[in-house]
Formats: C-alpha cells, sequence, structure tokens
C-alpha cells in the first residue's frame, strides 16, 4: 500500500483497530498506525495533512 491508497489503508485500519474512533484520533498516531501496518510499503516522508485527512476520512466512511 502507498499514502494515496485511502480506502485500502482505511480498510486495513478499520480491520486492526475497529474499536477506535478514527474521528478522535490524531494524525500523529494515524501516521505512525499507518506506517505499522503490514502490507504498508511507501517513504514515509510522504505523508502529509492533506494525505492524512484522505485516510482519516476513507476510515470514517468505512466504520459508517
Amino acid at each position: 500500500m502507498k499514502w494515496t491508497d485511502s480506502r485500502e489503508i482505511a480498510f486495513a485500519l478499520l480491520e486492526k483497530y475497529p474499536d477506535q474512533d478514527p474521528k478522535a484520533l490524531n494524525f500523529v498516531d494515524l501516521r505512525n498506525w499507518v506506517l505499522a501496518l503490514p502490507r504498508f510499503s511507501d517513504d514515509p516522508k510522504h505523508s502529509g495533512e492533506k494525505i492524512l485527512e484522505a485516510i482519516q476520512m476513507a476510515w470514517i466512511e468505512e466504520a459508517d
């Protein structure tokens, strides 16, 4: 997975953290959780607020 795979990342996070409210998660923790996903293989430096926001919004949509 790459940073641009926001839906795939969101689904993986939902599976790994089913009880986590994505609305209550800060971007530092979100970034760390994405980096810890087993299938994630992108450069950590390529994350930014817009990318993390897209992942968070996709996770919120998946959780609903």
